[in-house]
């Protein structure tokens, strides 16, 4: 006897999930197979963490589900992404998957070729976030904003050019510049770039 978990979603508080579950047993029942429910009653898509489904995945993690169902994939996940990754876990250990409503079925040749679709689409969409997160860093630093950890020391370019100028040394200018705080002296050098940036422009 197969063990298949049930896993059924509600955005709102309003909304209920019989129509969900009465399906999916209806389901199960045909097969003669041993069911789980989880359910997420009022729990967004959006989320990273939601009880009922962390639930399923560590019964899935444990071996304890042979087949995953549901009645359509944005019960599921949240993003495309999001489904091709559960997708590949629950392949990498021999867990199907299946969407009533949308007829995917990865005991199917048909099934897993969908899944190959979709894994290529997702790879296209991260490949199209990270090209416009790197230009908006790009933009961002040619508009002399910094990007990345806020800075430990906010050290005043034009103060340190000052001292450097007067042949005082990194160290002492981190000593200086530090309040109470030495800054070391890396952090000098790249005060002392700004500036020469700045000048150059």
């Amino acid at each position: 006897m197969r063990r298949v978990a049930l896993y059924a979603r509600v955005s709102t508080g309003g909304q209920t999930t019989t129509n969900q579950i009465d399906a999916l047993r209806a389901y199960a029942l045909a097969r003669g197979w041993k069911a789980t429910e989880f359910i997420d009653p009022g729990v967004s898509g959006s989320k990273d963490r939601r009880p009922g489904l962390d639930a399923m995945m560590a019964a899935v993690r444990s071996r304890k589900v042979d087949v995953v169902a549901c009645v359509k994939l944005d019960r599921l996940a949240r993003s495309t992404v999001h489904l091709v990754t559960l997708a590949k876990e629950l392949e990498a250990l021999g867990v199907d998957l299946i969407v009533l409503d949308q007829s995917v079925d990865t005991t199917t040749p048909a099934g897993r070729l969908l899944f190959n679709v979709l894994a290529a689409i997702a790879e296209f969409e991260r490949e199209l976030i990270v090209e416009r997160v790197r230009a908006g860093i790009r933009r961002a630093k040619s508009e002399g904003i910094h990007c990345g950890r806020p800075r430990k020391h906010d050290v005043n370019p034009e103060e340190a050019a000052d001292l450097h100028r007067q042949g005082v040394t990194l160290s002492e200018i981190g000593r200086r510049l530090g309040n109470g705080q030495p800054i070391h002296a890396t952090v000098i050098r790249r005060a002392l770039g700004r500036a020469s940036q700045a000048l150059a422009v």
